[in-house]
């Protein structure tokens, strides 16, 4: 079957379209997607050079997501252990989630894996509070264009986008954010407290890494929470010391969503429901960035790590 097979770590270079990977086989309390949408994640360009939190073994085919169809007719949205660069993928049954049909296939991929961490982000980890200040950095992202959105519904005071460019800025400010800040400022510190009327920010939203994780914890309030869950730029924040936080009242928290797909019962089928409700409704909007065909995987790799890319991304297994 046509997949992209990973034989060496490395950049999107290393992403082969291949003809004869093997044909997945279901086991029990799994079942076979024949997929036509397969998520393309930031995440996915940490797996390719074994970057990751979840260290990964060769040869692999990449893909934490797909959209597809079971051999008894279900139209599923899935989250995989990898695999779903493929025109067929198996899935936990357990992690499979019946799309709605006013829900579409690059709705779906949004929703799935970005839409759950921006629910879990908000809800679980930073706790928001009706009237409490929101950063959100890389807000014209998957998980960033509904954090925005998601923060509005639920009662956010003040919510300031942090996106690379004015393009990126003025989508965040028609998803529902207050204010939006260019990422490569001098002072990010400063300009987030700016934008939240020169008071400090309670929530902050934070998957770049290094210096920007450092601005933006000197920016938060007593009180405030930063939330953790990637490192785009591949570099390390400044080690935090228990006392300093103690000292300003703040918290750092970390979020993988791994951790709530061992018990999808009770952390996964909930921010599901949800979402897409307020989608078929028309009350979300997931956006969907770039469709790709599955031979131009590379291309979408290197997009995503080159920020030109907005919302959903996603691969067509039949281009």
């Amino acid at each position: 079957m046509r997949a992209i097979r990973i034989t060496e770590f490395g950049g999107p270079e290393v992403l082969q379209f291949v003809d004869d990977e093997a044909e997945p086989t279901a086991g029990d309390g799994e079942v076979l997607l024949e997929v036509s949408a397969a998520g393309c994640n930031y995440a996915d360009t940490h797996q390719a050079e074994n970057s990751y939190l979840a260290p990964s073994s060769l040869p692999l085919v990449p893909g934490a997501e797909a959209v597809g169809t079971t051999p008894d007719g279900r139209r599923v949205v899935a989250l995989l252990a990898g695999g779903g660069y493929a025109e067929r993928a198996v899935a936990a049954e357990a992690l499979t989630f019946a799309v709605p049909d006013e829900v579409d296939d690059g709705q779906a991929l949004a929703l799935v894996l970005q839409g759950t961490t921006a629910w879990h982000l908000l809800r679980t980890s930073a706790r928001l509070q009706a009237g409490e200040s929101v950063v959100v950095h890389a807000a014209a992202g998957g998980v960033g264009t509904l954090a925005v959105q998601l923060a509005r519904r639920w009662g956010a005071g003040r919510i300031v986008a942090v996106a690379s460019s004015e393009e990126k800025r003025e989508l965040a400010r028609e998803l529902g954010a207050d204010v939006a800040v260019d990422a490569g400022v001098d002072d990010l510190a400063s300009a987030l407290r700016d934008a939240n009327g020169g008071r400090r920010v309670d929530v902050v939203l934070e998957m770049v890494g290094g210096p920007t994780t450092d601005a933006s914890l000197a920016a938060l309030a007593p009180f405030g929470r930063l939330v953790f869950y990637g490192m785009a730029s591949r570099r390390p924040p400044t080690p935090v010391a228990p006392a300093a936080l103690m000292s300003r009242s703040q918290g750092v928290i970390g979020f993988w969503l791994a951790h709530a797909m061992r018990d999808p019962d009770r952390l996964l089928a909930e921010p599901m429901r949800e979402l897409f409700s307020l989608t078929a409704a028309g009350d979300l909007r997931p956006v969907v960035g770039g469709t790709y065909a599955l031979s131009d995987a590379a291309q979408a790799h290197r997009d995503l790590r080159e920020r030109r890319t907005v919302g959903k991304v996603w691969l067509d297994p039949g281009r």
